[in-house]
């Protein structure tokens, strides 16, 4: 999805009021909102299929996904981001009514418009969350799937997935094919 700026600021609970009655949803940094438009048809089937996939699975733990309309909040003050997708397994989430704040994995379909924050900005302050331990990135128009993780020693190593290969999500303990998670996509 592409965040645009507004030009106000609001404290984080005047955000929750105020978007509450926009029609729109928003992100929130540093007092500063940010619209938030819709993405393509692959963009959404491809956070389906990893979502549906992992539903399936999740059921068995006690962990839940959530996609794109579930907030994220770095912290109780924000920033608050509405990720792609984003799966918490801690039990301080489960009465969470307008945000999470302890996922273990947060995925992003990429665009050509969003890969530089996804990458960047927004990715710093993922990493802030002392509960994040995958982050991935989807490319919904080739196959290509990279995955952020931390390691033992607390940095974030990059691995790429492609055709035929699969995937093991540490976080929750399950590999998922990546032809998959394309399927029925038209890819160009």
């Amino acid at each position: 999805m592409i965040a645009t700026p507004q030009s106000f600021y609001l404290t984080p609970e005047e955000y929750f009021i105020w978007e509450e009655q926009q029609e729109f949803k928003h992100e929130y940094i540093d007092g500063e909102v940010f619209a938030m438009t819709g993405g393509t048809l692959p963009h959404n089937k491809v956070t389906l299929n990893l979502y549906s996939f992992l539903r399936a699975y999740l059921r068995l733990k006690k962990c839940t996904a959530f996609v794109a309309d579930a907030k994220v909040g770095v912290s109780e003050a924000g920033p608050f981001f509405y990720p792609d997708l984003a799966v918490t397994c801690d039990p301080r989430d489960q009465t969470a009514v307008k945000f999470i704040q302890y996922p273990c994995l947060i995925a992003e379909a990429i665009s050509p418009s969003t890969e530089g924050r996804d990458r960047g900005a927004k990715f710093a302050h993922y990493r802030k969350i002392n509960t994040l331990q995958e982050y991935l990135l989807l490319d919904p128009t080739q196959i290509n799937v990279e995955l952020f993780r931390l390691n033992a020693q607390g940095k974030w190593e990059l691995n790429s997935y492609g055709t035929g290969e699969e995937i093991y999500l540490e976080s929750v303990g399950v590999g998922v094919a990546i032809d998959l998670l394309y399927e029925d996509i038209n890819l160009k």
